[in-house]
């Protein structure tokens, strides 16, 4: 970006549910490049953000930590801006409850007629789905509030192992997935509006992290369980501690005394997942649990989840997180940093 163009301004949402790293992370890091245009000659020496944090009104904001963040100005008081990012928030007990914000929805809604971007980390998308511009429309979030997001706002198609998903005429709509991929997020706004090799001399900087596997291999398996199906769940049930076995369906279908299509249908309608894929969906979960916590060799583990093949379970594995498993152990198992292991006091 030429240092002769004016910066862009970016509005970032305070809200009493919001996380105070997400929105103090993004602040620091769009802010930052004026001091660190010496760091490398791809930063540019004017600011190419101008960033404030915006709440319902000018401010103290407590945040769902108890800590508090400063708005800047209230929303009332920005008529215009470039860039909106509503950072993560923490879901209360009783889930995301629309229509408590109106006057914010209304603001987000204008800003975007205006041309402004609607940007969300991780779960802020709840708040940018009231606006219904996302209907119809790709998103993210994170994957342990899907199910939450889904039952909220269901014509928002939802893809919660992707990092970052950019939707809408213009691809104007951005969302990023499950909590640190706000670092996604923010790296993609400086390599699209500054460019890749400022991003990429931020994300050196700062040590951001891309997660260019997508974010398959943090994504839990919870099968779903609140469909009424009493066959349907006494079969989970039954999965839950004996998916290694030998054709897990067929002794499925046997134990339900249902016919066979029938069964099928039944647990897929159900379930949302066909029967081997659901236990598919099972014996990967165990067997990223063990790669985490063991240090049982990769082929050892496709064996006690129920893969006699080793190529067929580095493949299937591959195909369901994204990683192979080795990959997968590399990213997610602890190193030893001390081998005599913790220290009693």
């Amino acid at each position: 970006m030429p240092d002769a163009m004016p910066p862009l301004r970016v509005s970032l949402i305070a809200l009493p549910e919001g996380a105070i790293s997400t929105l103090h992370g993004l602040y620091d890091v769009l802010s930052a490049f004026e001091l660190l245009a010496g760091f490398d000659a791809a930063i540019p020496t004017a600011p190419p953000f101008r960033v404030e944090i915006v709440g319902a009104a000018a401010g103290p904001v407590r945040l769902a930590s108890g800590l508090t963040a400063h708005a800047h100005r209230g929303i009332a008081d920005v008529a215009e801006t470039d860039i909106v990012i509503v950072p993560s928030v923490v879901l209360p007990a009783g889930g995301w409850q629309p229509g408590r914000y109106p006057e914010l929805v209304e603001w987000l809604a204008r800003a975007h007629a205006r041309g402004a971007h609607l940007c969300s980390a991780c779960s802020g998308v709840f708040l940018l789905a009231e606006t219904g511009l996302f209907d119809g429309r790709d998103a993210t979030v994170h994957w342990a509030y899907a199910s939450a997001f889904h039952s909220v706002f269901p014509d928002v198609r939802l893809f919660p192992e992707r990092a970052l998903v950019a939707a809408g005429e213009r691809s104007e709509l951005v969302t990023s997935g499950a909590s640190m991929s706000w670092h996604d997020l923010v790296l993609y706004l400086i390599a699209r509006h500054v460019g890749p090799t400022a991003a990429q001399a931020m994300a050196k900087f700062f040590a951001l992290q891309w997660h260019r596997d997508g974010l398959g291999p943090y994504v839990v398996f919870e099968g779903r369980r609140d469909h009424g199906d009493a066959a349907v769940l006494a079969a989970q049930d039954w999965l839950e501690k004996h998916y290694p076995v030998a054709a897990p369906v067929e002794e499925m279908v046997r134990r339900s005394g249902i016919a066979e299509r029938t069964f099928k249908r039944r647990f897929t309608e159900a379930t949302g997942l066909a029967p081997l894929p659901y236990v598919q969906q099972l014996r990967v979960a165990e067997a990223k649990r063990r790669l985490e916590r063991t240090r049982e060799a990769v082929d050892e583990i496709g064996w006690r989840v129920g893969y006699e093949d080793p190529a067929f379970f580095r493949r299937l594995f591959k195909r369901i997180t994204g990683v192979s498993p080795a990959g997968y152990r590399r990213q997610f198992q602890i190193p030893l940093f001390d081998a005599d292991g913790p220290r009693r006091r």
